[in-house]
Order: C-alpha cells, then structure tokens, then sequence
C-alpha cells in the first residue's frame, strides 16, 4: 500500500519527513498525514514524490516491486 510504501522509502534512506515536506512544499504535518493516510495525495504529489527517491510511481503505489 502507498502509505506503507512511502514511509518504508523514507526511513531507507535516511531522510526526515521535514526534508521531504520542504521538497513538496507542503508543511512538515501534512507530509506526515500524507504517510498516515489522514489525506490523500494527489497525483502532482506521487510524481514529486517518485522523482524525489528515484523510483516509479507504480511502485509507491505497490503495483510493482521494482523501484
């Protein structure tokens, strides 16, 4: 699941959610509700997100397992 997927991304290599947040323009506690799934993300965000870790957007969202 994307929630899982993103926080696991994170926590590999290192990075603190203020850092992310700061990437994303997003306050430090909407990424962390974005990781709780209090809200969800929007598309513009998965591709912010995948090109920030370098992965696809298929895999947060848990439909591959290649990055």
């Amino acid at each position: 699941m994307i929630l899982q997927q993103l926080k696991n991304i994170r926590e590999d290599n290192d990075v603190r959610q203020k850092t992310v947040a700061d990437y994303l323009g997003v306050s430090q506690n909407t990424y962390s509700q974005y990781e709780n799934g209090v809200i969800s993300i929007s598309p513009e965000m998965l591709v912010k997100l995948a090109d920030y870790f370098g992965v696809s957007v298929d895999y947060l969202l848990g439909r591959t397992k290649e990055k």
